[in-house]
C-alpha cells in the first residue's frame, strides 16, 4: 500500500516491473507482435529522471546495462507482449489509407500510479521494421530522437498535455537520410497511443465491428466516467474534441507549432504526439510555417486552430455510425469553437496579467499580435519582458521597448494597456509573479536543440542534459543560463526542419 508520504509507491528495479498489455487483448487484425530489432553496441544518450519517476523506476536503474538493454529493444522484459499497431489517416489533408507503427513497437504497459489509467505505455520509436513500415527502415536517426525527447519533455514541464519521453539509446549504426546518420531509439509514454486514425482505419475498411471494439476498448480504458452517459460513443467524440479545441489554445499560448497535424499524429487523450518538425515562434509571423515540407502552409501557426476542428470532424466521420445520427454528432463537434474561444481567451489574459475579464479584452490582444508581427517581435522574449513592466513609470519599459522596430506602435498599445491594468487595480510585484508563472523563460528554440545533436553527434551528451534541466522547469529564471533565454543568434535563421525531422 502507497503511505501518504510516498503516494506513488516504492522505487522498483525493472526486474519488479509488472507489464501488461491491454492493447493486446484487442483482436490480431489490429497490431501484428513482433521483437524489435536489435540495436548494435547501443549507448545511453539521455534520460528522464521525471519521467522515469511516473512508473515508479529506481533511479539506481537508469545507467545500468539492463536500462540500456531494455529500451534499445535488444532484450524484452519478461510479461512484455511487443506489438505494432495498425492505423490509416489523412495526411496533408488527403486520406493517406492504412499507415501504422513503421517504426515504432509497444512494449507494453507499466504501472504508474499518478495517471488517472493506472498505467502508462511505453514505446520503442526506432526499433526496427514493423509490417508498416513501407518503404521506410523502421529506424529513427539520432537527430530526430533528440529533438523529441527534449521537446517531449519541454512540454511537460510547460504543462501543456504531452506523451513523454523516459531516454534516448543510441548507436553508431548508419542510416541513410537525406544524408548518412547514426541510428537511436527513443522511449515514449502515454496513457495510449490510440489515434484519430484508428478509428478512421476501420471506418474506411467497413469494419463496424472492430470499430466498435475499439471505441468500447478507449472507453473502458481511459474513458470509464462516459461508460454511464445515454450515448457514450457521442461523449466520447465530444470530450476528444473539447481535449483536442484545448491543447491547440495551449499551443498558440506558448507559439508552438506541430508541425504535422495529420489525423494519424492526433490523440484520443488530447495529449501532444509525434514530436517531428516542430517549432517554438521566435520572430512573430502568424503564417510561420516550422515544416519546411508544408510548402502550402496548411500547417503554419494560424492555422492550427482550424486543422485541431478539421481533424475532429475526421474522427466525427469514422464515427458517426457508432453514434446513431450525423445530428447527435455534430453536437459533440459543436463543442470544438467554443471550447478553443474560451481557453484561448482565457490564456491571453493569463499571459498579460489580468485577474479579471472585459469586453475589450479581444481588441487589446489583437491590436497586440498586429504589432508584434509588423515588427517581428519575438513572442516568448516579449511576453517574459512584459511582467517587468511598470505601471506608473513607462521610462523603465526599455526592456520590452527595445524590442520593437516601431517602437511608438508599443508605445501607443501600452497606454490602453496600461488604462486596463489600472481599471483592475494591478499591483507590479503581484502581476510579476502571475505572468512569469505562464509566461516561460525557457523554450525549445531549434538552434538549441541542434547545438545540443551536434554536440551529441560527437558523443558529448552534456547540452542534452542541460537542456533537459532547464526545460523541466521553464518559468524559472537560471541567471547562469540566461543566454537560453535570449535572442535566437543570426545562423538560425538558416536551420530547416521537414517531415524527415
Amino acid at each position: 500500500m502507497n503511505s501518504p508520504e510516498n503516494p506513488l509507491g516504492a522505487p522498483l528495479l525493472l526486474n519488479e516491473f509488472e507489464w501488461k498489455n491491454s492493447f493486446a487483448s484487442l483482436p490480431g487484425g489490429f497490431y501484428t507482435k513482433l521483437t524489435p530489432t536489435p540495436l548494435p553496441n547501443p549507448y545511453l544518450v539521455g534520460v528522464s529522471r521525471r519521467a522515469a519517476e511516473l512508473i515508479r523506476l529506481n533511479p539506481s536503474e537508469l545507467s545500468s546495462d539492463t536500462f540500456v538493454s531494455i529500451f534499445s529493444g535488444n532484450v524484452m522484459p519478461s510479461g512484455s507482449e511487443p506489438l505494432a499497431a495498425v492505423y490509416s489517416g489523412h495526411q496533408f489533408g488527403v486520406w493517406a489509407g492504412q499507415l501504422g507503427d513503421g517504426r515504432a513497437i509497444l512494449l507494453g504497459e507499466a504501472l504508474a500510479p499518478s495517471e488517472p489509467s493506472g498505467t502508462l505505455e511505453l514505446q520503442l520509436k526506432g526499433a526496427g521494421k514493423t509490417p508498416y513500415s513501407r518503404m521506410g527502415d523502421g529506424r529513427a536517426v539520432l537527430r530526430s530522437s533528440i529533438r523529441e525527447f527534449l521537446c517531449s519533455e519541454a512540454m511537460a514541464g510547460l504543462g501543456i498535455p504531452t506523451s513523454r519521453a523516459l531516454c534516448i539509446v543510441g548507436s553508431d549504426m548508419r542510416v541513410l537520410r537525406e544524408m548518412p546518420e547514426t541510428s537511436a531509439v527513443v522511449t515514449r509514454m502515454a496513457p495510449s497511443f490510440v489515434r484519430f486514425g484508428s478509428f478512421e482505419h476501420w471506418f474506411y475498411n467497413d469494419k463496424p465491428a472492430e470499430l466498435k471494439q475499439l471505441a468500447d476498448y478507449v472507453l473502458e480504458k481511459n474513458y470509464p466516467e462516459l461508460s454511464e452517459s445515454a450515448n457514450p460513443y457521442q461523449a466520447l467524440l465530444r470530450e476528444i474534441t473539447l481535449r483536442t479545441a484545448e491543447l491547440v489554445a495551449q499551443w498558440q499560448a506558448v507559439g508552438f507549432m506541430h508541425g504535422v497535424l495529420n489525423t494519424d499524429n492526433m490523440s484520443v487523450l488530447g495529449q501532444t504526439l509525434d514530436y517531428g518538425p516542430f517549432g517554438f515562434m521566435e520572430a512573430y509571423d502568424p503564417a510561420h510555417i516550422c515544416n519546411h515540407t508544408d510548402q502550402q502552409g496548411r500547417y503554419s501557426y494560424r492555422m492550427q486552430p482550424r486543422i485541431g476542428e478539421w481533424n475532429c470532424y475526421a474522427l466525427g466521420q469514422a464515427m458517426v455510425s457508432l453514434i446513431g445520427s450525423v445530428e447527435e454528432t455534430q453536437e459533440a463537434l459543436s463543442v470544438y469553437t467554443p471550447s478553443f474561444e474560451s481557453k484561448m481567451a482565457a490564456l491571453w489574459n493569463a499571459k498579460l496579467g489580468l485577474r479579471s475579464t472585459e469586453l475589450g479584452d479581444s481588441e487589446l490582444v489583437e491590436s497586440l499580435l498586429t504589432i508584434l508581427a509588423r515588427s517581428r517581435v519575438d513572442f516568448s522574449l516579449f511576453f517574459r519582458r512584459l511582467s517587468s513592466l511598470k505601471l506608473d513609470n513607462p521610462s523603465l519599459d526599455s526592456a520590452v521597448r527595445d524590442l520593437f522596430l516601431d517602437r511608438s506602435s508599443f508605445d501607443t498599445w501600452a497606454i490602453n494597456y496600461r488604462q486596463r491594468l489600472q481599471r483592475e487595480s494591478s499591483v507590479d510585484a503581484e502581476r510579476k509573479v502571475a505572468m512569469d508563472k505562464v509566461n516561460p523563460n525557457y523554450v525549445l528554440r531549434n538552434y538549441l536543440a541542434q547545438v545540443a545533436i551536434e554536440k551529441a553527434q560527437e558523443k558529448d551528451f552534456s547540452e542534452i542534459e542541460k537542456l533537459l534541466k532547464l526545460l523541466e522547469n521553464p518559468f524559472d529564471d537560471h541567471p547562469d543560463y540566461q543566454s537560453y533565454a535570449e535572442l535566437p543568434p543570426d545562423w538560425a535563421a538558416d536551420i530547416e526542419v521537414s517531415c524527415s525531422s
